[in-house]
Protein backbone atom coordinates (compact mmCIF):
# COMPACT_ATOMS: atom_id res chain seq x y z
CA UNK A 1 0.00 0.00 0.00
CA UNK A 2 2.73 2.02 0.71
CA UNK A 3 4.82 1.41 -2.04
CA UNK A 4 1.74 2.25 -4.17
CA UNK A 5 1.15 5.44 -2.51
CA UNK A 6 5.10 6.87 -3.14
CA UNK A 7 4.38 6.01 -7.17
CA UNK A 8 1.21 7.89 -7.60
CA UNK A 9 2.71 10.78 -5.73
CA UNK A 10 5.81 10.42 -7.88
CA UNK A 11 3.28 9.87 -11.25
CA UNK A 12 1.51 12.72 -9.94
CA UNK A 13 4.82 14.90 -9.45
CA UNK A 14 6.05 13.96 -12.54
CA UNK A 15 3.31 14.80 -14.67
CA UNK A 16 2.80 18.61 -12.94
CA UNK A 17 6.81 18.77 -13.32
CA UNK A 18 6.23 17.57 -17.67
CA UNK A 19 3.00 20.08 -17.30
CA UNK A 20 5.42 23.22 -15.91
CA UNK A 21 7.75 22.56 -18.43
CA UNK A 22 5.05 22.37 -21.31
CA UNK A 23 4.22 25.83 -20.15
CA UNK A 24 7.79 27.17 -20.22
CA UNK A 25 8.20 25.76 -23.24
CA UNK A 26 5.15 27.89 -24.52
CA UNK A 27 6.78 31.17 -23.29
CA UNK A 28 9.75 30.05 -25.09
CA UNK A 29 11.90 29.90 -21.36
CA UNK A 30 13.45 26.96 -22.18
CA UNK A 31 16.10 26.78 -19.71
CA UNK A 32 13.12 26.81 -17.22
CA UNK A 33 11.62 23.97 -19.29
CA UNK A 34 14.96 21.64 -19.36
CA UNK A 35 15.02 22.18 -15.83
CA UNK A 36 11.78 21.01 -15.52
CA UNK A 37 11.84 17.82 -17.61
CA UNK A 38 15.05 17.08 -15.98
CA UNK A 39 13.52 17.11 -12.64
CA UNK A 40 11.02 14.77 -14.36
CA UNK A 41 13.72 12.27 -16.00
CA UNK A 42 14.99 11.97 -12.81
CA UNK A 43 11.99 10.81 -11.22
CA UNK A 44 10.72 8.71 -14.51
CA UNK A 45 13.61 7.91 -16.55
CA UNK A 46 11.88 5.54 -18.52
CA UNK A 47 9.21 7.85 -19.79
CA UNK A 48 10.48 8.39 -24.13
CA UNK A 49 8.42 11.97 -24.05
CA UNK A 50 10.13 13.62 -21.02
CA UNK A 51 13.58 13.20 -23.26
CA UNK A 52 11.95 14.09 -26.45
CA UNK A 53 10.54 17.29 -24.64
CA UNK A 54 13.88 18.07 -23.19
CA UNK A 55 15.55 17.45 -26.81
CA UNK A 56 13.09 20.00 -28.33
CA UNK A 57 13.95 22.90 -26.21
CA UNK A 58 17.88 22.37 -26.30
CA UNK A 59 17.20 22.44 -29.89
CA UNK A 60 15.13 25.23 -29.77
CA UNK A 61 17.60 27.04 -27.64
CA UNK A 62 19.49 27.96 -31.04
CA UNK A 63 17.61 26.68 -33.90
CA UNK A 64 14.17 29.05 -32.82
CA UNK A 65 16.04 32.18 -33.61
CA UNK A 66 17.64 31.42 -36.85
CA UNK A 67 15.56 28.88 -38.75
CA UNK A 68 13.39 31.19 -40.10
CA UNK A 69 15.71 33.03 -42.04
CA UNK A 70 18.31 30.16 -42.58
CA UNK A 71 15.70 28.69 -45.25
CA UNK A 72 16.04 31.49 -47.74
CA UNK A 73 19.72 30.89 -47.76
CA UNK A 74 21.56 28.90 -50.58
CA UNK A 75 22.30 25.82 -49.37
CA UNK A 76 26.08 25.81 -49.60
CA UNK A 77 25.97 29.32 -47.46
CA UNK A 78 23.24 26.64 -45.08
CA UNK A 79 26.09 24.43 -44.66
CA UNK A 80 28.12 27.03 -43.68
CA UNK A 81 26.04 28.62 -41.23
CA UNK A 82 24.96 25.02 -39.67
CA UNK A 83 28.91 24.29 -39.16
CA UNK A 84 29.74 27.26 -37.33
CA UNK A 85 26.04 27.31 -35.43
CA UNK A 86 26.27 24.21 -33.81
CA UNK A 87 27.27 23.82 -30.34
CA UNK A 88 26.59 21.64 -27.23
CA UNK A 89 22.91 22.03 -27.44
CA UNK A 90 23.06 19.60 -30.67
CA UNK A 91 24.84 16.95 -28.38
CA UNK A 92 22.39 17.09 -25.84
CA UNK A 93 19.66 16.96 -28.39
CA UNK A 94 21.35 14.16 -29.82
CA UNK A 95 22.01 12.24 -26.51
CA UNK A 96 18.60 12.82 -25.45
CA UNK A 97 16.92 11.37 -28.73
CA UNK A 98 18.76 8.54 -28.76
CA UNK A 99 17.51 7.70 -25.08
CA UNK A 100 14.26 8.20 -26.46
CA UNK A 101 14.84 5.52 -29.31
CA UNK A 102 15.75 3.02 -26.74
CA UNK A 103 13.11 3.47 -24.93
CA UNK A 104 10.50 3.89 -27.93
CA UNK A 105 12.01 2.81 -30.96
CA UNK A 106 8.76 4.27 -33.13
CA UNK A 107 9.10 7.47 -31.79
CA UNK A 108 8.38 10.13 -34.61
CA UNK A 109 10.09 13.11 -33.03
CA UNK A 110 12.93 11.44 -31.50
CA UNK A 111 13.97 10.36 -34.96
CA UNK A 112 13.12 13.51 -35.98
CA UNK A 113 15.24 16.01 -34.19
CA UNK A 114 17.90 13.12 -34.19
CA UNK A 115 18.33 13.63 -37.87
CA UNK A 116 18.55 17.18 -37.48
CA UNK A 117 21.13 17.21 -34.84
CA UNK A 118 23.53 14.72 -36.98
CA UNK A 119 22.97 16.75 -39.97
CA UNK A 120 24.94 19.50 -37.62
CA UNK A 121 27.87 17.59 -37.43
CA UNK A 122 27.90 16.79 -41.06
CA UNK A 123 26.59 13.11 -40.59
CA UNK A 124 24.78 13.40 -43.67
CA UNK A 125 24.20 9.28 -44.48
CA UNK A 126 22.85 8.56 -40.76
CA UNK A 127 21.08 11.91 -40.79
CA UNK A 128 19.08 11.49 -43.96
CA UNK A 129 18.57 7.84 -42.35
CA UNK A 130 17.09 9.14 -39.16
CA UNK A 131 14.95 11.43 -41.19
CA UNK A 132 13.60 9.01 -43.41
CA UNK A 133 12.70 6.89 -40.44
CA UNK A 134 10.89 9.57 -38.92
CA UNK A 135 8.89 10.22 -41.91
CA UNK A 136 8.04 6.46 -42.63
CA UNK A 137 7.32 6.28 -38.45
CA UNK A 138 5.11 9.61 -39.24
CA UNK A 139 2.97 8.47 -42.38
CA UNK A 140 2.51 5.05 -40.48
CA UNK A 141 0.98 7.13 -37.30
CA UNK A 142 -0.97 10.15 -39.31
CA UNK A 143 -0.32 10.81 -43.05
CA UNK A 144 -1.82 14.25 -43.05
CA UNK A 145 -0.20 15.18 -39.85
CA UNK A 146 2.02 18.72 -39.90
CA UNK A 147 5.27 16.67 -38.72
CA UNK A 148 5.15 14.46 -41.99
CA UNK A 149 5.43 17.94 -43.88
CA UNK A 150 8.06 19.40 -41.87
CA UNK A 151 9.81 16.13 -41.75
CA UNK A 152 9.76 15.81 -45.28
CA UNK A 153 11.03 19.78 -45.60
CA UNK A 154 13.90 18.53 -43.67
CA UNK A 155 14.72 15.46 -45.69
CA UNK A 156 14.57 17.25 -49.13
CA UNK A 157 16.77 20.67 -47.40
CA UNK A 158 19.08 17.81 -46.11
CA UNK A 159 19.13 15.61 -49.37
CA UNK A 160 19.35 19.00 -51.78
CA UNK A 161 22.02 20.04 -49.80
CA UNK A 162 24.51 17.23 -49.70
CA UNK A 163 23.86 16.92 -53.51
CA UNK A 164 24.84 20.72 -53.86
CA UNK A 165 27.79 20.11 -52.17
CA UNK A 166 29.16 17.00 -54.06
CA UNK A 167 27.79 18.59 -57.48
CA UNK A 168 29.90 21.58 -56.68
CA UNK A 169 33.27 19.74 -56.03
CA UNK A 170 32.01 17.67 -58.98
CA UNK A 171 32.28 20.48 -61.26
CA UNK A 172 35.25 21.32 -60.21
CA UNK A 173 37.35 18.26 -60.37
CA UNK A 174 35.76 18.32 -64.22
CA UNK A 175 36.59 21.54 -64.93
CA UNK A 176 40.03 20.87 -63.32
CA UNK A 177 40.36 17.77 -65.89
CA UNK A 178 38.91 19.33 -68.70
CA UNK A 179 41.82 21.83 -68.41
CA UNK A 180 44.85 19.25 -67.65
CA UNK A 181 43.70 17.55 -70.98
CA UNK A 182 43.33 20.51 -73.17
CA UNK A 183 46.75 21.64 -71.80
CA UNK A 184 47.90 18.31 -72.84
CA UNK A 185 46.50 18.50 -76.52
CA UNK A 186 47.52 22.09 -76.75
CA UNK A 187 51.33 21.03 -75.63
CA UNK A 188 51.29 17.70 -78.26
CA UNK A 189 50.28 20.26 -81.28
CA UNK A 190 53.18 22.38 -80.34
CA UNK A 191 55.50 19.52 -80.15
CA UNK A 192 54.11 18.49 -83.36
CA UNK A 193 55.15 21.37 -85.08
CA UNK A 194 58.24 22.18 -83.84
CA UNK A 195 59.13 18.87 -85.43
CA UNK A 196 57.94 19.88 -88.78
CA UNK A 197 58.63 22.64 -90.79
CA UNK A 198 55.33 23.84 -91.32
CA UNK A 199 52.13 22.66 -90.09
CA UNK A 200 49.50 21.73 -92.80
CA UNK A 201 45.58 22.65 -92.47
CA UNK A 202 44.99 18.81 -91.58
CA UNK A 203 46.89 19.01 -88.43
CA UNK A 204 45.15 21.76 -87.63
CA UNK A 205 41.44 20.28 -88.55
CA UNK A 206 42.68 17.42 -86.04
CA UNK A 207 43.79 19.38 -83.31
CA UNK A 208 40.10 21.21 -83.35
CA UNK A 209 38.35 18.02 -83.88
CA UNK A 210 40.03 16.28 -80.62
CA UNK A 211 39.53 19.86 -78.17
CA UNK A 212 35.46 19.72 -79.67
CA UNK A 213 35.38 15.57 -78.99
CA UNK A 214 36.70 16.66 -75.77
CA UNK A 215 33.58 18.97 -75.19
CA UNK A 216 31.29 16.85 -75.89
CA UNK A 217 32.82 14.40 -73.70
CA UNK A 218 32.91 16.59 -70.42
CA UNK A 219 29.52 18.13 -71.46
CA UNK A 220 27.79 14.70 -71.31
CA UNK A 221 30.02 13.71 -67.91
CA UNK A 222 28.27 16.95 -66.28
CA UNK A 223 24.66 16.83 -67.73
CA UNK A 224 23.78 14.10 -64.55
CA UNK A 225 24.04 17.53 -62.56
CA UNK A 226 22.03 19.81 -64.29
CA UNK A 227 18.43 19.90 -63.40
CA UNK A 228 15.63 19.14 -65.83
CA UNK A 229 11.95 19.07 -66.19
CA UNK A 230 10.42 16.37 -63.31
CA UNK A 231 8.76 13.93 -65.69
CA UNK A 232 4.58 14.35 -65.54
CA UNK A 233 4.27 10.93 -64.43
CA UNK A 234 5.86 11.52 -61.27
CA UNK A 235 4.13 14.62 -59.96
CA UNK A 236 0.33 14.92 -59.04
CA UNK A 237 -1.98 16.31 -60.52
CA UNK A 238 -3.09 18.40 -57.72
CA UNK A 239 -0.07 19.72 -56.50
CA UNK A 240 2.06 19.98 -59.60
CA UNK A 241 5.24 18.70 -57.94
CA UNK A 242 6.63 15.11 -57.32
CA UNK A 243 4.83 12.55 -55.37
CA UNK A 244 6.07 12.10 -51.63
CA UNK A 245 3.58 9.95 -50.44
CA UNK A 246 1.17 8.73 -53.63
CA UNK A 247 -2.22 7.25 -53.76
CA UNK A 248 -3.94 5.70 -56.28
CA UNK A 249 -7.96 6.20 -56.56
CA UNK A 250 -10.22 3.84 -57.55
CA UNK A 251 -10.60 5.32 -60.98
CA UNK A 252 -6.82 4.91 -61.28
CA UNK A 253 -5.56 8.45 -60.97
CA UNK A 254 -2.53 9.33 -58.48
CA UNK A 255 -2.77 12.01 -55.94
CA UNK A 256 -0.48 13.20 -53.60
CA UNK A 257 -2.20 11.56 -49.97
CA UNK A 258 -2.73 15.02 -48.69
CA UNK A 259 -3.67 16.96 -51.30
CA UNK A 260 -6.23 14.81 -52.60
CA UNK A 261 -7.15 14.46 -48.73
CA UNK A 262 -7.67 17.73 -48.33
CA UNK A 263 -9.58 17.91 -51.47
CA UNK A 264 -12.26 15.59 -49.85
CA UNK A 265 -12.49 17.63 -46.75
CA UNK A 266 -12.75 21.05 -48.15
CA UNK A 267 -14.24 20.68 -52.12
CA UNK A 268 -16.32 17.19 -51.96
CA UNK A 269 -15.52 13.33 -51.88
CA UNK A 270 -15.17 13.02 -55.42
CA UNK A 271 -12.22 12.56 -57.83
CA UNK A 272 -11.22 15.77 -59.07
CA UNK A 273 -10.24 14.23 -62.59
CA UNK A 274 -12.90 11.57 -63.48
CA UNK A 275 -15.78 13.69 -61.21
CA UNK A 276 -16.50 10.05 -59.78
CA UNK A 277 -17.66 9.82 -56.14
CA UNK A 278 -14.29 8.89 -53.99
CA UNK A 279 -14.13 7.41 -50.56
CA UNK A 280 -11.17 8.33 -48.48
CA UNK A 281 -11.57 4.70 -47.56
CA UNK A 282 -10.85 3.83 -50.59
CA UNK A 283 -7.43 5.16 -51.63
CA UNK A 284 -4.88 2.98 -51.81
CA UNK A 285 -0.77 3.40 -51.75
CA UNK A 286 0.63 3.65 -55.35
CA UNK A 287 3.71 1.24 -54.67
CA UNK A 288 4.86 1.54 -58.10
CA UNK A 289 4.69 5.46 -58.47
CA UNK A 290 6.82 5.29 -54.90
CA UNK A 291 9.30 3.47 -55.90
CA UNK A 292 9.54 5.52 -59.26
CA UNK A 293 10.19 8.05 -57.42
CA UNK A 294 12.33 6.88 -55.08
CA UNK A 295 14.37 6.02 -58.11
CA UNK A 296 14.25 9.14 -59.82
CA UNK A 297 14.85 10.77 -56.95
CA UNK A 298 18.23 8.47 -56.31
CA UNK A 299 19.69 9.44 -59.45
CA UNK A 300 18.43 12.80 -60.02
CA UNK A 301 18.86 14.28 -56.21
CA UNK A 302 18.06 18.26 -57.09
CA UNK A 303 14.60 16.67 -57.87
CA UNK A 304 14.37 17.47 -54.03
CA UNK A 305 14.00 20.94 -54.25
CA UNK A 306 11.41 20.75 -56.95
CA UNK A 307 8.95 19.06 -54.23
CA UNK A 308 10.20 20.86 -51.38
Amino acid sequence: MVTGAVSAMAAKQTERLKEDGNNCYKKERFGAAIDAYTEAITLSPKVPVYWTNRALCHMKRKYVCFYCNLIKFSAILLFYVYALWGGQDWTRVEEDCRKAIQLDHDSVKAHYMLGLALLQREDYADGVKALQRALDFGRGANPTGYMVEEIWEELAKAKYMEWELLSARRSWELNSLKETCVAALNQQRALDMSRTEESSEEDYSSHTEQLKALDRVFEKAAEEDKPTEVPDCLCCNITLEIFRDPVISPSGVTYERAAILEHINKVGKFDPITREELDPSKLVPNLAIKEAVAAYLEKHVWAYKMGS
